[in-house]
């Protein structure tokens, strides 16, 4: 019997894949993109233009629902005027994110204009998850090559965090890797890269991926972030989405906490990584809100069957799939990858020692037990570590109230024990000390080790307390994030909002100036930092040399329970 024929007679295997798979799908789905705190009501800046350059600018990429909108925040324009997907930070602000790219305060005191940040607009939801982080990444080389090509002195770091850290990585890799400039970006001007629960991370990575030290420091910088030389167990939940970073190995951070489950989760689980690619199909976003109704299972339905429609396809297209080792779930695994191409990979099939199959068994019906047994090996090899993590609870490990490991970047110090910054403060020194490079106008080298001196003021600028201002940062083990630091650019604001809250997409502008934030955070060695002040505060640094006038916006957004 063809293959095409015998599985031609066993299309109901679709349908009955279809409940098993839509409830892990969606627990895997929602704890890779988690929602992120976000901001409230905004002073808006002058609006601002790539044309106004600036020794270093952070772009950032924020998570689920924390993203800048275009119908409540001023965006960045391009040099034709139009406005582009980003806004300045003094514009929009994100709880978590800012503590890393607004620690420069000090970098304009001395030269004003000299640093900035910029949030990427994108659509940061699950409606699609595949599409979002698409569309982030598009985003992110649109704005980076808008600003390198009129000002293509200005060196640049990238940040994401959760669903925007997948977003950094593709865009990382897409620079690294890049032939004849075709991203409109110098590799050589990005300075540094900074993932906070990388999704792609592959199992063995240290934080600082192609470092000469992986585990301690980047190339550039020689702070010590850790004494240990172990990597973090497991690997990222999306492991299709892993690479080389290319030219910007040694310029990398990956921070990954042990227990997160989007960056550390175990091997043979390849049931949970189907999945997760399922999930990234799916709208989660209506899942989450509305349940399995009609509506929401037609999506559900249609996504299922494509799947197997494609590995059904992808078997019939090689005659001697059923002599081979491949497995019907390696199958599975291969085609629910949202980058596969129909037709265009054809499977390699290794097929079976002669001496394992009788002569007389010429009809791949003949092989099916053999086929079968291969199957359930492979089922089993596979899968040792799924029933353990289902077990564990992974959702409240990583996304539980207090206790999830997605939020150990901000309350991660561990002084006794040779960590003494949070992950997000260490990540805030480095840029502070790569943006007081740049505004002195010294190129990176990667073989160079900073002085005593630079390190410490670079550490410092990050450390210092705003006594003046009052702002003193508690001490806690809530997974709320600090919602300040020092020094940020243009105006900033703090929100108390709860940890994870949902982001929209929208656009923003850069602005010529960068100012001291009206907050500060002290991280307390050996414990966790918790955010300060809850009220919100325009500062009023002054501008961008565009000219518009001031306006108040305000951006209502609710901050969703941790559990979502």
């Amino acid at each position: 019997m063809p293959v095409r024929g015998f599985f031609s007679r066993h299309r109901i295997l679709a349908g009955a894949l279809a409940p098993a798979a839509l409830g892990v799908a969606a627990l895997v789905a929602v704890a890779v993109a988690v929602d992120s705190p976000q901001s409230s009501t905004i002073e808006t800046q002058l609006t601002s233009s790539v044309t106004e350059c600036h020794d270093m600018v952070s772009i950032a990429v924020a998570g689920r629902h924390d993203t800048p909108d275009a119908n409540t925040v001023k965006m960045l324009l391009g040099a034709d005027g139009k406005p582009l997907p980003a806004a300045l930070s003094g514009d929009y602000t994100s709880d978590r994110v800012d503590q890393v790219i607004n620690p420069a305060g000090s970098v304009n005191t001395t030269k004003p204009g000299s640093y900035a940040a910029v949030y990427i607009a994108y659509p940061a939801n699950m409606a699609s998850y595949e599409d979002a982080v698409a569309a982030g990444a598009a985003n992110t080389q649109s704005v980076m090559s808008a600003i390198a090509k009129e000002c293509p002195k200005t060196q640049f770091s990238i940040v994401g965090y959760s669903e925007g850290a997948d977003v950094v990585r593709r865009v990382a890799m897409d620079i690294g890797n890049q032939e004849s400039n075709e991203f409109g970006v110098d590799p050589d001007k990005v300075v540094g890269v900074v993932m906070l629960a990388d999704a792609g991370r592959e199992e063995g990575d240290g934080t600082f991926i192609g470092a000469q030290n992986p585990f301690t420091n980047p190339d550039n910088f020689d702070t010590k972030y850790q004494n240990g030389t172990s990597a973090t167990p497991g690997q990222g939940v999306l492991p299709d989405t892993a690479g080389s970073f290319g030219k910007l190995n040694g310029k990398v951070a990956s921070f990954c906490s042990d227990g997160d489950f989007t960056c550390s989760a175990p091997s043979n689980i390849s049931l949970l990584l189907l999945a997760a690619n399922v999930g990234r199909q799916l709208n989660i976003d209506d899942l989450e809100s509305q349940g399995l109704t009609p509506t929401t299972g037609i999506n559900v339905a249609v996504v299922l069957g494509q799947i197997v429609f494609e590995a059904f396809n992808d078997i019939s297209s090689d005659p001697d799939w059923m002599k081979g080792d491949e497995t019907f779930l390696q199958v599975m695994l291969k085609v629910s990858d949202p980058d596969y191409k129909p037709g265009t990979a054809t499977t390699v099939t290794t097929v079976a020692d002669e001496d394992s199959i009788t002569a007389e068994k010429v009809s791949p019906l003949a092989y099916l037990p053999q086929k079968l047994f291969k199957e359930i090996v492979g089922l089993i090899a596979t899968n040792q570590n799924t029933i353990p993590v289902i077990m564990s609870d992974p959702y409240q490990m990583t996304l539980g109230p207090d206790v999830g490991h997605h939020f150990d970047y901000w309350r991660d110090a561990d002084a006794a024990n040779g960590k003494p910054l949070t992950s997000a403060q260490y990540a805030a020194a480095w840029l502070t000390y790569l943006a007081q490079q740049a505004k002195d106008g010294k190129p990176v080298d990667t073989t160079a080790k900073p002085t005593a001196v630079e390190l410490a003021a670079a550490v410092d600028a990050y450390m210092a307390d705003d006594a003046a201002e009052g702002d003193v940062a508690a001490e806690g083990t809530d997974n709320q994030a600090p919602a300040g630091t020092t020094g940020s650019t243009d105006s900033a604001t703090a929100p108390g909002t709860s940890p994870d809250a949902p982001v929209a997409g929208s656009v923003s502008e850069t602005s010529g100036a960068v100012a001291t934030p009206s907050e500060s955070v002290v991280p307390t060695t050996g414990a966790a930092v918790s955010s300060a002040p809850t009220s919100e505060t325009a500062s009023s640094s002054a501008a961008a040399t565009t000219t518009t006038t001031v306006t108040s916006t305000t951006t209502t957004t609710k901050a969703p329970t941790t559990g979502q």
